[in-house]
């Protein structure tokens, strides 16, 4: 089932989306030329690790929205569907106060060509995606269901893929913005064990 998709393009999409209270049945993934995209899957609403995802990519979409990067939510639930959780409050268990578009993968067509789709249960896994500004996937991660994501590490990982972009230098373990990076080369690996 798993595929790597690093450096290719990413599976282009049409589909429907919910972004607050509408829907909009063209939402495409070309689109966002020109901007990073974080692509992520869930297994499905109204669960329970969830809910603490979407949150905590609102949270910090602002710091998203600052990098030039847009956030993108996925599941395998109807448009209906995402209405009703999105309306839902955060302490009932919803999503109410999520501002970025939600795909409906309904058909389970873009699971399928990101290939994180669990067939014997028709969801998800906790599949996430960078992708760069030319629409190149740079980065993929894909959990279990029973596992949640750091958000703060997608946004350092973001960052290493501007920074990289920008620079053309390399970004060794544990690198954070400000941080010190190297040439690729021998000469910039003993310069940076300095």
């Amino acid at each position: 089932m798993s595929q790597v998709l690093i450096g290719k393009s990413a599976p282009h999409f049409t589909a429907k989306a919910v972004i607050g209270n509408s829907i909009h049945d063209d939402f495409s993934l070309s689109s966002f030329i020109g901007k990073y995209v974080v692509l992520f899957f869930y297994p499905l609403d109204f669960t329970f690790v969830c809910p603490t995802e979407l949150h905590a990519f609102q949270e910090k979409l602002p710091e998203f929205t600052q990098r030039n990067a847009v956030v993108i939510g996925c599941s395998v639930d109807s448009c209906f569907s995402h209405l009703a959780w999105l309306s839902t409050p955060k302490c009932k268990g919803g999503i109410e106060g999520i501002h970025y578009p939600i795909i409906s993968d309904i058909n389970k067509n873009i699971s399928r060509a990101y290939h994180v789709l669990k067939e014997e249960e028709g969801i998800s896994f906790r599949g996430l995606y960078l992708i760069d500004r030319q629409g190149t996937i740079r980065h993929q991660l894909i959990n279990d269901l029973p596992i949640g994501r750091s958000v703060d590490e997608v946004l350092r990982t973001l960052d290493a893929v501007i920074f990289h972009d920008n620079n053309g230098e390399v970004c060794p373990a544990n690198w954070k913005a400000g941080d010190k990076s190297m040439k690729p080369t021998t000469e910039g690996l003993q310069d940076y064990f300095k």
